[in-house]
């Protein structure tokens, strides 16, 4: 019988922080993953959007560390440069919300702008098809092992293309958020950020006040409340834009125009019901999801379901080598 680590290809879909954390566990346990994601980049909500010399954390503004796993991952990016404190017990990344992201992403093999819409059953394991009809697998054979890190609606049409079903996915429900970001070249004064979870406007803050940043030009960040954001969802951001400004000016008491303005739609913003389990695993099929979804509206809860969902994986293929040999 063999003694050496277990050692598998597993496809991720998915490189946002409970996708990356789930890589993370894995590779601890001696195991290889190739990594896909659709977007431009990777970091999923710990986003940030970057007109000219202009930044803004567009998605999650902050994130906080209550675990003891979660807590020695962010006193690894401490030491490393790449988080620090905010005010209160936040944290953000440095030079930018998910600068711990990109530092994860940085010791996979991602695949960008790479959009997965079906799971193909071979010998083996699995292959992925894309959204341009090429077909991925692991360069010697098939994926032993795929996890999909995406919002609870995307995971539900992958897993039908593969004939699998995962319970308690259907009762996951999110949160829409419209974005608005603006920058001006003068301060507009007052506090760095307002919380009125009771107002049309549940955030808006100084994203140039954060660490790291650039405090010249200034740069808002304003978030829309889920109500209103469900109730102009579907208007383009064109519309949205103006609407949220006239919005913003009043909690900020300016006059003042901005030289920039874009809004964002964050279709699934804010998990507001869980599923039953923080993560999910067919042993049989070896398919597993994680995300925000299984615990909750944190950024921990994200990286604590793909860490939990690897160790479950790793552990999963470890026994299926054991018993094959």
């Amino acid at each position: 019988m063999s003694t050496a680590s277990p050692r598998s290809d597993i496809a991720i879909i998915g490189a946002g922080m409970s996708g990356l954390a789930a890589a993370r566990r894995l590779r601890a346990n001696g195991h290889t993953c190739r990594i896909f994601e659709k977007s431009r980049g990777v970091g999923g909500r710990l986003a940030t959007r970057r007109a000219g010399d202009l930044r803004f954390d567009h998605g999650a503004q902050f994130f906080t560390a209550r675990g003891n796993t979660f807590r020695k991952a962010v006193a690894d990016w401490t030491s490393e440069g790449i988080v620090t404190a905010w005010f209160d017990d936040n944290l953000v990344g440095i030079p930018a919300i998910g600068a711990p992201v990109r530092s994860m992403a940085n010791q996979f093999d991602v695949l960008l702008e790479t959009q997965i819409t079906a799971l193909q059953s071979v010998e083996g394991g699995w292959h992925l098809l894309d959204a341009q009809g090429r077909v991925h697998d692991a360069g010697h054979g098939a994926f032993s092992a795929v996890i999909l890190a995406v919002p609870a609606p995307q995971v539900l049409p992958l897993v039908q293309t593969a004939g699998v079903s995962m319970p308690g996915l259907d009762d996951v429900r999110y949160a829409p958020c419209w974005t608005l970001m603006a920058a001006f070249e003068e301060s507009l004064g007052g506090p760095d950020h307002h919380a009125s979870p009771e107002g049309a406007l549940s955030w808006l803050a100084r994203n140039s006040a954060k660490p790291g940043r650039d405090p010249s030009p200034e740069t808002w960040v304003i978030h829309a409340s889920p109500a209103w954001s469900r109730a102009h969802l579907e208007l383009s951001p064109d519309e949205v834009t103006p609407l949220l400004w006239q919005l913003a000016r009043t909690i900020l008491n300016t006059d003042a125009t901005p030289g920039f303005m874009a809004a964002h739609r964050w279709r699934y913003a804010r998990v507001e019901q869980t599923a039953p389990k923080p993560f999910l695993w067919n042993a049989d099929a070896r398919i597993g999801a994680c995300g925000d979804w299984g615990l909750g509206a944190r950024v921990e809860a994200a990286f604590d379901s793909g860490d939990g969902l690897g160790m479950i994986v790793a552990n999963s293929l470890s026994r299926a080598s054991s018993a094959a040999e």
